[in-house]
């Protein structure tokens, strides 16, 4: 019989004001989900990667992440490598993931993972609920691939299902629900995604600031997109939500265009909201 696993982590960053640092403590841990170690930033986040010691999501697996950051801490999250969900065989159910993340006051959570790869065969579900505080930040990106284009393997898993929830002070901005069921719905109707195979969502937020400065801020990253954007092979674009933030959306027929595009948002928002550049996560083995 297979063996499916329940995973949980629980991590939880904390602001220390005389060392103007973060430090992070790991509540809960139960594999194949671990964290090894943070390591301190020059700005004076910490960057913790997310293992996961099976290699990847199996069918009938249960993944749970609970992310906290305390008032004025500043964490980066990022991933080992690429997010795989391996082929649900029989008897096997669906594959699940759910991560809920809470930044305090003044907080500052970038969450940069690498892309999500869906095997031939699998069968997953992600649900996402974000709450920010008065005064806190987020820089949220996820990448998603159409599966393993070396082997032949574009949109042939059975379905993908993402269910994002972002709030603020308790009002939603962002509800965002993906499904897409390649046998039954083939992506490349124009009514999905037409010719791209490869699709990103990035959230940008600080909770308090005046819908006029989203707005700027909206004209000057639309600017960035327009220069990135490479018809026909990739494709950006960037909204104002109803407050505390903006929201950037990528097609691209290849995964190599999407990366260096979210990086160049990246620094430039954070630039513009916080006065510095953007760090970019360092990776571990």
């Amino acid at each position: 019989m297979p063996r499916h696993l329940e995973g949980r982590l629980h991590l939880a960053f904390d602001h220390l004001p005389l060392e103007n640092r973060t430090t992070v403590a790991v509540r809960a841990q139960q594999p194949p989900l671990k964290v090894v170690r943070a390591f301190p930033l020059a700005d004076g986040a910490a960057l913790v990667h997310l293992h996961n010691l099976s290699g990847g999501i199996l069918g009938g697996d249960s993944l749970h992440l609970r992310i906290e950051v305390g008032c004025g801490a500043q964490a980066q999250v990022t991933s080992t490598g690429a997010t795989r969900l391996y082929r649900s065989r029989p008897g096997d159910g669906e594959a699940n993931q759910t991560a809920a993340v809470a930044v305090a006051e003044d907080g500052l959570l970038e969450y940069l993972p690498d892309p999500l790869i869906p095997f031939a065969g699998s069968r997953y579900r992600q649900q996402t609920r974000i709450d920010l505080a008065r005064g806190a930040g987020l820089f949220w990106w996820e990448i998603v691939a159409p599966g393993r284009e070396a082997r032949g393997e574009c949109f042939s898993y059975e379905w993908l299902h993402l269910c994002f929830d972002l709030w603020a002070e308790s009002r939603p901005l962002a509800l965002e629900r993906v499904r897409l069921t390649p046998a039954l719905d083939p992506p490349a109707s124009w009514a999905r995604l037409g010719p791209y195979q490869y699709f990103a969502s990035f959230y940008i937020c600080r909770v308090g600031l005046p819908q006029a400065r989203w707005g700027t801020l909206e004209e000057q990253l639309s600017e960035h997109a327009a220069a990135l954007t490479r018809l026909p092979d990739v494709l950006w674009a960037v909204s104002v939500l109803p407050e505390h933030g903006l929201a950037v959306r990528a097609l691209a027929r290849r995964g190599r265009l999407i990366l260096p595009g979210l990086t160049a948002l990246w620094n430039a928002a954070k630039y513009e909201l916080y006065g510095r550049e953007a760090i970019p996560p360092r990776k571990v083995l």
